[in-house]
């Protein structure tokens, strides 16, 4: 028992041992909310024992469903110092989507906040064991919900005793589950992806050596911590390393970019959607964004000529390509900085404890410059779905973990994203992947954002077709476009039917939702009229 606890390496070990390596170094920025790493550690400290007096024991589940605060991040770490379980929850799912997944973890106690309050007891009231409701205060002020445990008292109440006293009397270690995240895919219900606290800090320790994270950074968390990129490939990481770490609750332009000059901020992750907002913000030009160093891009695939216009307004940046999903904890490979112009494009190799190849449908691996399925091997992936051992069986096929992600791989390693599987459009016979069609498209100056999906047709069977957002102040019309596409793609890739749209539906992650989309455009009509936004 003595060596176990003298070795041990949880995810709350970390916490732990950085704030004995850096007491006083600034921790948590969240509105008002600022704790040296000496005053994070003590109130996860205090935050666990309040847990293990409500009862809480190990491998009891714990969902939050909040946006972005302080009081998020240490209900994190003191989760993972109970020995318990986190179950981040999707704050746009409706309140059954939510209930399926409280149900489907068997969570014994709901997190949220003010504004999310409504939503958690709607869906807690659907058929689920949630016991308590603990309230988060936010970033901004709000008052505590009635009827539920307030965040602030639980701390408080909570005896001080010994520095690192709970977690040192809870028997955990690094192989036990850590948290439970639903994928966002397509299925009709999500999988819960079980990971481990070695599998965790596996990916933390990738994340550190590819994105050179320092205890120098100051890093701005604004994309939402219920998804495993803001959560684990940094907000994690960067505890670890020491970071400072500023939060917010909102990507917004009028919330990132004010805070960038404020706080001094180093370093910014967004997906390609966010950063296009960012850019089009008349905030951006105006803002002092001389303290930015390092950005990192990913959750979905980043258009050359939106990087392209980025290290033309930033030029002083370092910019990091991150790519992975959810069951690898979920970076898999990185393109740094010395490869953004040499590589435009591509997802760059392996991290460190990750193993990638190419195979064919049958599981054979392919030759550099051939298309096929995306296969991973490392102490990252999941241990695997949760009560789901046919979707598990078949991830896992051949002892590789399958991506459903489509790549080629040239012969220096680096991994080109093709597209989903199930987004390769397949129209009059040909394979058309839907992102080359959107790099192409993104090269015509009036397209602010583009998404490119298969729509039914009686004579291609799938029609390529593009859903375009214009820049404001441009005019831009379907026969433009095509003619544009023509000049640099094949007849059977150039778009068949173009449509306008206000705006593309994503998930706070970033993605563009092409089920959505194909939904929603299915029997549309093509618009051929000129558009003016």
């Amino acid at each position: 028992m003595n060596v176990s606890h003298a070795r041990r390496q949880t995810i709350a070990d970390l916490l732990r041992r950085t704030a004995a390596r850096q007491p006083e170094k600034p921790a948590v920025i969240c509105g008002d909310t600022r704790w040296t790493y000496r005053e994070f550690d003590a109130v996860c400290d205090r935050l666990c024992q309040a847990l293990r007096d409500m009862g809480v024991g190990v491998g009891a589940k714990i969902a939050i469903l909040a946006r972005n605060s302080h009081a998020f991040v240490a209900m994190r770490f003191a989760i993972a110092r109970a020995g318990a379980v986190l179950v981040p929850v999707n704050f746009m799912l409706k309140p059954q989507e939510v209930a399926y997944i409280l149900r489907h973890s068997q969570a014994q106690i709901l997190c949220t906040d003010s504004e999310l309050a409504a939503q958690a007891r709607a869906a807690a009231a659907l058929d689920t064991r949630i016991g308590p409701f603990i309230w988060l205060p936010g970033e901004q002020p709000s008052s505590p919900v009635d009827g539920m445990l307030n965040f602030d008292e639980l701390v408080a109440a909570a005896p001080q005793g010994m520095h690192g006293e709970p977690g040192i009397e809870i028997e955990i270690d690094g192989s036990m589950l850590a948290q439970i995240l639903y994928t966002s895919g397509t299925e009709s219900l999500p999988k819960g992806a079980m990971l481990t606290h070695d599998a965790v800090i596996a990916q933390y320790v990738s994340c550190i050596v590819a994105g050179d994270y320092t205890s120098a950074d100051t890093m701005l968390h604004a994309m939402p911590l219920f998804h495993c990129a803001q959560l684990d490939t940094f907000f994690g990481p960067c505890v670890y390393s020491g970071a400072t770490n500023v939060i917010t609750a909102s990507p917004a332009p009028e919330s990132v970019i004010p805070k960038l000059a404020h706080h001094g901020v180093t370093s910014l992750f967004a997906p390609p959607t966010v950063w296009i907002s960012l850019m089009r913000s008349p905030l951006f030009a105006q803002a002092d964004l001389g303290s930015l160093a390092k950005c990192y891009y990913g959750a979905s695939i980043m258009p050359v000529a939106v990087l392209q216009e980025l290290q033309s307004r930033l030029t002083k940046v370092r910019f990091w390509n991150f790519y992975g999903q959810t069951e690898i904890a979920p970076t898999a490979t990185v393109l740094g900085p010395g490869d953004q112009i040499r590589k435009a494009g591509s997802a760059g190799r392996p991290v460190l404890n990750v193993e990638t190849r190419i195979v064919d449908d049958a599981g054979n691996p392919l030759p550099a410059g051939a298309m096929g399925e995306i296969v991973h091997r490392s102490p990252q992936l999941l241990s695997g779905y949760l009560r789901d051992e046919a979707r598990t069986a078949e991830a896992f096929a051949g002892g590789w973990f399958h991506s459903g992600d489509l790549g080629v791989m040239d012969e220096e390693g680096f991994l080109t994203v093709v597209d989903r599987k199930k987004d390769m459009i397949k129209t009059g016979g040909e394979n058309v992947a839907s992102r080359e069609v959107e790099e192409a498209i993104y090269r015509h100056p009036a397209v602010s954002e583009v998404a490119v999906v298969g729509l039914s047709d009686p004579v291609w069977i799938e029609a390529v077709t593009a859903i375009v957002v214009v820049k404001s102040g441009h005019t831009l019309d379907e026969a433009a476009l095509i003619a544009h596409c023509r000049a640099s793609l094949a007849g059977f890739k150039t778009p068949k039917r173009v449509i306008f749209a206000d705006g593309l539906p994503r998930n706070p992650s970033g993605k563009i939702l092409k089920r959505d989309l194909r939904l929603q455009h299915e029997q549309a009509i093509p618009v051929n009229a000129p558009v003016t936004t």
